[in-house]
């Protein structure tokens, strides 16, 4: 499976998730925070979509998405710790994990497996 099938739902799942925190609670730091990882992660699955069309492996879109993943897990993990509330920070916490997970095996094992030419 490819990094940018991933990617972009993770963001979008992010956006929606900041937008609803704000229009609940007024968070502006969920709103900014939400919107603002999640269209850099976009923006990173965009560029490895891009890369493999190319059949290439974008690494800069790799170290994006993988620092991103790893930040929220570890703010969102303490944030966690502090409240002991699953929604949102519990959950998040948890696919960010799992998102740096996947994405430190795409970077160990090479990248998105480009396949070879059919003649």
């Amino acid at each position: 499976m490819h990094d940018f099938c991933f990617t972009i739902p993770y963001g979008l799942v992010l956006i929606g998730g900041g937008v609803v925190g704000y229009m609940k609670k007024g968070s502006t730091a969920s709103l900014g925070g939400g919107v603002g990882i999640g269209l850099v992660l976009i923006l990173a699955g965009y560029l490895s979509l891009d890369a493999f069309k190319k059949r290439k492996n974008s690494y800069l879109a790799f170290v994006i998405e993988t620092g991103c993943a790893a930040a929220l897990t570890w703010v969102m993990a303490q944030r966690y710790m502090q409240t002991s509330k699953i929604m949102p920070a519990g959950v998040v916490a948890g696919i960010s994990a799992i998102m740096t997970a996947f994405y430190l095996y795409k970077i160990a094992t090479g990248g998105n497996h480009i396949p070879a030419k059919a003649d």
